[in-house]
């Protein structure tokens, strides 16, 4: 019966990652499809390309490829917002956790500001759009529209109340005797906090970056609202992937996808020797 248990475990979690990898298979078949197996003309389904492709990828890169004969040149490529995307979501994620984990550790161990949380947590209350306006009001005043700065600011403030929370919980977990032994041998309050408590919760830091991170990545409203131009982002480029010949150039989007991919990707395999501690902080007790 326990084999029989053990089985059944396994074949129910290969289902679900078959579920869960399915939408990513799909999307990196279609990247690799030309246009007349992935348009509304082919008339069928196609699981797999059966004439690879490196067109789809040549399109948004060089904004133009014999792959699409009727569709007119981008104006732009996909390799300033690649560009922009990283910058910004990556100031933003370093400005949420730095001045999260700050703001955590003072409120964990000193109890200041009793009504900090939930100040925090108002930010992430209200959906993006409603509060959109008085802030694009405020962004054009400050000159920060369309601005790397400007994105990477408001990416920093809307993603500061998950680093917050995140970094709360599992410096809550550390326990408060160890910082008053290195406080009693003479060390600085700024001592203990980088020596002694910040290495014991770097598996929580660095999942808190990567969730952060991934936050910003994917963002689409607050990039779509704050940019015009020169600093559009992965996500609203990818919107703008048509033509008027023939709509929607699934193909592109697919590549560019499995493009924007990459970055979290990378950034989990940097930190996989803290991910799963930091996933598991405090699971167990003493």
């Amino acid at each position: 019966m326990t084999y029989l248990l053990r089985f059944g475990r396994h074949i129910l979690l290969l289902l679900a990652l078959l579920v869960a990898l399915f939408p990513i298979g799909w999307m990196a078949s279609m990247a690799f499809k030309p246009m007349d197996e992935w348009t509304p003309a082919a008339g069928e389904v196609e699981w797999l390309p059966k004439r690879a492709t490196w067109g789809n990828f040549e399109y948004i890169f060089n904004g133009t490829t014999d792959e699409y004969p009727n569709s007119t040149a981008m104006e732009r490529t996909a390799v300033k917002p690649i560009l922009a995307s990283l910058l910004v979501a990556g100031l933003g994620t370093l400005l949420a956790t730095i001045v999260g984990t700050l703001a955590a550790y003072g409120y964990s161990r000193f109890a200041r500001g009793k009504n900090l949380p939930f100040a925090l947590a108002q930010l992430r209350l209200f959906p993006p759009l409603a509060v959109m306006i008085p802030v694009m009001i405020m962004w054009a005043y400050l000159d920060l529209i369309d601005s790397w700065w400007g994105l990477a600011l408001i990416y920093g403030i809307t993603t500061l109340p998950f680093a917050f929370w995140l970094m709360l919980t599992f410096f809550d977990e550390v326990p408060v005797e160890l910082e008053e032994a290195a406080l009693i041998e003479g060390a600085t309050p700024w001592r203990v906090f980088a020596r002694v408590t910040l290495p014991l919760v770097k598996p929580a830091l660095a999942t808190t970056l990567l969730f952060v991170f991934i936050l910003n990545w994917s963002d689409y409203v607050l990039a779509l609202m704050l940019t015009r131009r020169e600093w559009v982002t992965v996500p609203v480029y990818m919107n703008d992937l048509n033509s008027a010949q023939t709509g929607q150039l699934y193909g592109a989007k697919a590549a560019l996808g499995l493009i924007a991919i990459v970055p979290p990707l990378v950034l989990g395999v940097l930190i996989r020797k803290h991910l799963v501690r930091g996933l598991t902080f405090g699971a167990l007790k003493q």
